[in-house]
């Protein structure tokens, strides 16, 4: 098997094949919507050479996560769920993603760099970590995870499940 030479990368890789959604080394085109990943087919092409900012790994597998698992093979390009606001899948995958980093014990400022989400990744981070989760109700009406405790279930950003059914 493939091994990545960034350690966080293999740690984001591992991970996201671990939970179904294959990732696998490639040459991607420099027109992607983000450096050095490319979606095809529900899976995650990478090129670590041209691979700016790692934690653009989780945030587009949680794109991917959050689609129907009968729809996610079916996505490729720029991830679009036919009949879903964008802005609540949006909002899904920044929550997924934060909740991976948060699982694999990484800064959640490796997703939320200073280069992405048009200028507000420190309004998100600050979001986060004043417990304010948008997008969250997505995944919660998912089943993949819960807002509130309950005796044997796990409080959000611990998951119940990665992908959505």
């Amino acid at each position: 098997m493939y091994k990545f030479q960034n350690d966080i990368v293999e740690r984001m890789v591992s991970f996201i094949d671990e939970i179904g959604i294959p990732v696998r080394p490639g040459h991607v085109n420099d027109d992607t919507f983000l450096p050095g990943i490319e979606v095809v087919e529900g899976g995650l092409i990478i090129d670590e050479a041209k691979l700016l900012y790692p934690g653009d790994l989780l945030h587009e597998a949680g794109h991917l996560a959050v689609a129907s698992r009968e729809l996610r093979n079916k996505l490729s390009g720029k991830v679009e769920i036919p009949k879903a606001d964008l802005n609540v899948i949006e909002s899904a995958a920044m929550c997924w993603s934060y909740a991976a980093c948060i699982h694999l014990d990484l800064d959640p400022r490796v997703i939320f760099h200073e280069h992405g989400y048009h200028g507000h990744s420190q309004d998100l981070l600050l979001n986060f970590e004043l417990g304010v989760f948008p997008g969250v109700h997505e995944l919660v009406s998912a089943g993949m995870t819960r807002t509130v405790s309950e005796p044997g279930a796990l409080k959000f950003p611990a998951m119940e499940k990665w992908t959505r059914d």
